[in-house]
C-alpha cells in the first residue's frame, strides 16, 4: 500500500505539472483549494489535456505518442516532440486563404484515423484503470483514483472523449444551440465532474457548473479564433456570422472591422451573462471551495476584457492576463467573497 501511495503521489504531481504548464489561469485559482481537492483538480486537468492536445496537435506539427516518457525529458512541450516521441507528422499550413482549408475536412484521413485510435486506446485504458488495472499514463492512473474516490459517473469522462472524437469530424456549427452539442462534452461535463470533486451534486449545482464550463469554453473560442481557423475549425455559429456580415474569408485574412467588432461585442456580452448565471451556483458549494471557484471564473472572464483592450484583434494579439493582474483579481475577488459571506450571515440572523 505504501508503494501504491507513492506511485499515486507521483502521478498527481505529474498532473500538477501539466496544469501548471498549460492551464495558467486556472492553475493560479486551483492553488486556493484545500489540498485533497486541489490534487483531484490537477488529475482532472491531466485527464482532459491529453485528448485535447491530440486533437489539436496535427496543425502544430505532431501527434504525441501514448508512450510515457520521463517528466523531465518531455517538459510538457506538447506538439513539439522529438522524432522519437512522434506518432504522426503533418506539415503546418499557415496559408490564410479562405479556400485553403475545406469546411468539411479538418485532418487528412490517415491522421484523423490515428488520433481516433489514440482516443479509443485512451478510453480503454481509462476504463481499465478505473477497474483497478495498472496502465501506463500517469493522468489516467490519477484520474481513475479520483473517479473511484469521488464516485464520478463514468458517463461524464466518456462524454468528454466523445466530444474529442467529434472534433475530428465536425468543423462548423449552424447555431449556438447546435454548438452546445459539442460544448456539453468538451466543457460542461468538466464543470459537472468538478461538482463531484467539490462535494455538491444537486441538480441545480450541476446545471450551474455546466454553464460555467460553457462560459469558459466560449471564452476560449473567442480568444483562439485565429488558431482554430488554422486547424480548419470555426466554432462561432454560422448564423451569427451571417447576422453580423462576417465571412470566413474575413476570418482567414484576420480582418478587424466594424462588422467583426460588432460580432465580438455580441459574443462577449453573452459570455458575461453566462458567467453571471454560473456564479449564482457558487453559493451552493461548501464554503471551503467557493473562493477558488469564484476566482477561476473571474480570471477567465478577464480574458474578455483583454480582448476588448486589444480592440477585438484576436488574430495578432493573444488576450491574456499578467501575473500582477491575477494577484490583483485574487485580492479583489477574496474581499468581495468575504463581504458576501458576512452579509449573508447578518441577513440570516435577522
Amino acid at each position: 500500500m505504501e508503494r501504491l501511495a507513492g506511485d499515486l503521489a507521483r502521478d498527481y504531481a505529474y498532473c500538477r505539472a501539466v496544469q501548471r504548464a498549460h492551464g495558467v489561469s486556472y492553475y493560479f485559482a486551483t492553488r486556493f483549494f484545500p489540498p485533497e481537492v486541489r490534487h483531484a483538480v490537477y488529475a482532472l486537468y491531466g485527464f482532459v489535456r491529453y485528448p485535447d492536445q491530440w486533437v489539436d496537435c496535427p496543425h502544430i506539427g505532431t501527434v504525441v505518442s501514448c508512450r510515457q516518457q520521463p517528466l523531465e525529458s518531455r517538459r510538457f512541450r506538447w506538439g513539439s516532440a522529438t522524432p522519437a516521441t512522434t506518432s504522426v507528422a503533418v506539415p503546418l499550413n499557415r496559408q490564410r486563404d479562405a479556400n485553403a482549408i475545406s469546411a468539411s475536412v479538418v485532418l487528412h484521413t490517415n491522421v484523423a484515423q490515428r488520433i481516433r485510435q489514440l482516443l479509443d486506446a485512451y478510453e480503454r485504458d481509462f476504463i481499465r484503470a478505473v477497474c483497478g488495472e495498472r496502465v501506463e499514463l500517469p493522468p489516467l492512473r490519477a484520474f481513475a483514483d479520483v473517479v473511484r474516490r469521488y464516485k464520478i459517473p463514468l458517463r461524464y469522462p466518456l462524454e468528454f472523449l466523445d466530444a474529442m472524437r467529434m472534433d475530428l469530424e465536425r468543423t462548423r456549427y449552424a447555431t449556438f444551440e447546435e454548438l452546445q452539442t459539442y460544448t456539453w462534452g468538451s466543457a460542461s461535463v468538466v464543470g459537472v465532474m468538478m461538482c463531484y470533486i467539490l462535494g455538491e451534486t444537486s441538480p441545480r449545482a450541476l446545471e450551474y457548473a455546466a454553464t460555467m464550463g460553457l462560459a469558459m469554453q466560449m471564452t476560449n473560442f473567442l480568444r483562439d479564433v485565429g488558431e482554430d481557423w488554422q486547424r480548419g475549425r470555426v466554432y462561432l455559429p454560422q448564423d451569427e456570422l451571417a447576422r453580423f456580415g462576417v465571412t470566413e474569408a474575413q476570418i482567414a485574412n484576420g480582418t478587424v472591422d466594424h462588422r467583426w467588432r460588432a460580432l465580438m461585442r455580441f459574443q462577449i456580452q453573452r459570455c458575461r451573462e453566462l458567467y453571471a448565471k454560473a456564479e449564482q451556483g457558487i453559493r451552493l458549494l461548501p464554503q471551503a471551495v467557493q473562493y477558488p471557484v469564484l476566482l477561476g471564473s473571474r480570471l477567465y472572464a478577464r480574458i474578455l476584457d483583454a480582448i476588448e483592450r486589444n480592440d477585438y484583434d484576436v488574430f495578432r494579439k493573444r488576450a491574456h492576463t499578467t501575473y500582477a493582474e491575477k494577484v490583483a483579481i485574487a485580492i479583489q475577488t477574496y474581499l468581495e467573497w468575504r463581504y458576501s459571506i458576512a452579509t449573508n450571515r447578518s441577513a440570516s440572523r435577522v
